[in-house]
């Protein structure tokens, strides 16, 4: 999915959040809320990155732990847990994830592509790069983590 579209705005939204202990970012526009984490129901010989199932005002949406879907440690137990939930092509999900940071606004052309890297792993999942202060952020593809036969891993 190409991130440069010259038909759309020349601004970019995305909601910035920790996982693994890294930064990621989700498009704004596919981040439906953000909410406190409670425990989820799981699902029986369900994948290990998802947890189970919320029920969010009377929709049952899958929970994936985020950080274990890029094949970082789950994500362990903390007050400062949340989930973002998200759609994808007409599929609400939610992302455990450790934090929320901030929403950060940048120019489309601030957003670098993914270095070629040998793993075919890492390129469908992350596409883009955006400088943040001293650091960076992964723009993730939702699709990709979410896609049954999509391939992700750090």
């Amino acid at each position: 999915m190409p991130l440069v579209d010259p038909g759309t705005s020349a601004v970019a939204e995305f909601v910035t959040f920790f996982s693994g202990g890294q930064s990621f970012s989700l498009d704004i526009t596919e981040v439906r809320e953000i909410r406190r984490w409670s425990p989820v129901t799981p699902l029986p010989h369900a994948p290990a990155e998802v947890l189970g199932v919320m029920n969010l005002r009377g929709s049952v949406i899958p929970i994936y732990d985020l950080a274990s879907r890029f094949g970082f440690p789950p994500t362990a137990e903390n007050p400062r847990n949340v989930v973002v939930v998200a759609m994808h092509e007409r599929q609400t999900l939610g992302l455990l994830v450790e934090s929320v940071s901030e929403i950060l606004s940048v120019s489309r052309d601030q957003i670098q592509d993914t270095p070629d890297l040998r793993s075919d792993c890492a390129r469908p999942s992350v596409t883009g790069m955006i400088s943040v202060g001293d650091g960076m952020t992964r723009v993730i593809d939702l699709g990709a983590v979410i896609h049954p036969g999509a391939q992700v891993g750090p």
